[in-house]
């Protein structure tokens, strides 16, 4: 079996690119600018098991014709894709009042209208296989947040397009599902949030520690699993319980 993951270079992409090469199934994953992050990843995944295919693809998620072309290319060189996972995402923080047209079309371009594509771009295949796995990764965010009104209504929007995939394509065997995240320390966390969110997660979590992209790339597996299969057009936090972002 094998899996398409969009961000697969680093981060929490990365972590779901390992865990499935763990459980033995081939990788394909996209990365948009740091070709050595994907080298790495192909390194990682073959130290995990040598022999499985793993191969990366840059992508510019935002463009249909981009996301068309690469999806023929690994299906031609992987043969049956059954898990797809929209990972990649941008974040462009700024108050309402301030924030740009630029900021916001990227963000929702990237991260709402781009697994949108991608969503489309597979269908088919996944329709003739009679067996598909569609995992969608979302935020906290997607219930309103402060400074981030572009992100969150992206992250909001993957849930009405999950569910829907959901309802249209669940007879012909594919489950369409969303997995939430909280504040997970990754380059794109590092860089974009503040510095007080860490706090603010270990003062409000009841688990009182902070998730790692292993955690979130557990979930991702078993949803895609014989085992997930009865599950479909849901949203599963892991979260440690915490339930909202500031």
């Amino acid at each position: 079996m094998n899996v398409f993951v969009t961000g697969g270079s680093r981060g929490i992409g990365r972590a779901i690119v390992l865990k499935f090469a763990g459980e033995g199934w081939g990788c394909a994953f996209t990365y948009v600018k740091n070709k050595a992050a994907g080298e790495e990843t192909v390194k990682l995944a073959k130290k995990i098991n040598s022999q499985l295919p793993v191969k990366y693809y840059k992508l510019d998620i935002k463009n249909a014709a981009q996301v068309d072309q690469v999806v023929e290319k690994a299906i031609n060189d992987f043969g049956e894709i059954r898990a797809v996972v929209n990972n990649a995402a941008v974040v462009r923080n700024n108050a309402v009042a301030m924030m740009s047209d630029k900021e916001w079309d990227e963000v929702i371009a990237t991260n709402l209208t781009g697994p949108f594509y991608v969503i489309r771009s597979f269908l088919m295949h996944l329709i003739s296989n009679k067996n598909g796995r569609i995992i969608n990764i979302s935020s906290l965010a997607q219930d309103g947040c402060s400074g981030q009104a572009n992100y969150a209504a992206s992250k909001a929007g993957l849930i009405g397009l999950t569910r829907t995939i959901g309802k249209e394509y669940g007879a012909k065997g594919i489950t369409s599902n969303v997995v939430t995240v909280g504040y997970v320390p990754t380059d794109m966390t590092r860089e974009h949030l503040s510095p007080t969110l860490h706090d603010f997660w270990m003062k409000h979590c009841p688990l009182k520690r902070i998730s790692s992209s292993e955690d979130i790339a557990n979930l991702v597996y078993f949803l895609c699993s014989d085992e997930g299969s009865f599950i479909n057009g849901e949203v599963i936090r892991v979260s440690g319980g915490l339930t909202y972002a500031p």
